[in-house]
């Protein structure tokens, strides 16, 4: 347990399940006994938009909404929102990052340059960022959809949250079906970037 607010934020775009991925965090952070604040904002896309969720965890959360650039942890469902959102991540915080890129809708309507390298440019801003092809891990187990487990499995290491009750909550909450990909999924992730850390250090 921890003794202090644990501030999770999770980013992406519309269609890529980062609402679904904050309920499951959410969940899991109630059931191993902490307080939880949630807030959501909606791109004005229903795919494509800008989605972004707050998670507040700990003894007691007053306020839903994190403070900018006190983000213990910042998932980042797409490339460049994790590029847009790295300022938010704290000191020696930890910052991953899917490497599937998304051009917005905006591109169809006026100019837009997606940038060229943005988990690099990611990486002059935070101090810990981890990329991760969640998208290509889900599709080798066979369920593109399980995107949301592996990134979840992802920053599993850094949260406050037993195992435990990870598996418990997905078991519960993915489709009739799907619990022994999905939890395939999220053990994949945390391995991988387990391994990528171990190899920075």
């Amino acid at each position: 347990m921890i003794d202090k607010t644990f501030n999770i934020l999770i980013v992406g775009v519309g269609g890529q399940g980062v609402i679904l991925a904050s309920e499951l965090l959410s969940e899991a952070a109630m059931k191993s006994g902490y307080d939880v604040k949630k807030s959501e904002v909606h791109g004005m896309a229903q795919r494509g938009g800008v989605v972004s969720c707050h998670v507040r965890i700990g003894p007691k959360v007053y306020s839903p909404l994190i403070p900018y650039g006190d983000a213990d942890v910042v998932l980042a469902f797409e490339a460049a929102e994790g590029m847009r959102w790295a300022d938010q991540v704290s000191k020696n915080g930890l910052m991953v990052i899917n490497t599937q890129q998304i051009v917005p809708p905006i591109a169809f309507t006026k100019k837009y340059n997606y940038p060229d390298n943005p988990i690099a440019e990611a990486g002059k801003i935070a101090d810990r960022v981890l990329s991760i092809d969640a998208q290509g891990i889900a599709f080798k187990l066979g369920n593109a959809k399980a995107v949301n487990t592996v990134l979840l499995g992802a920053v599993s290491a850094d949260l406050p949250i037993p195992e435990d009750v990870w598996e418990a909550v997905i078991r519960h909450r993915v489709p009739r079906g799907t619990e022994e990909l999905n939890l395939a999924a999220f053990h994949e992730g945390a391995r991988i970037v387990r391994s990528k850390a171990e190899l920075a250090n």
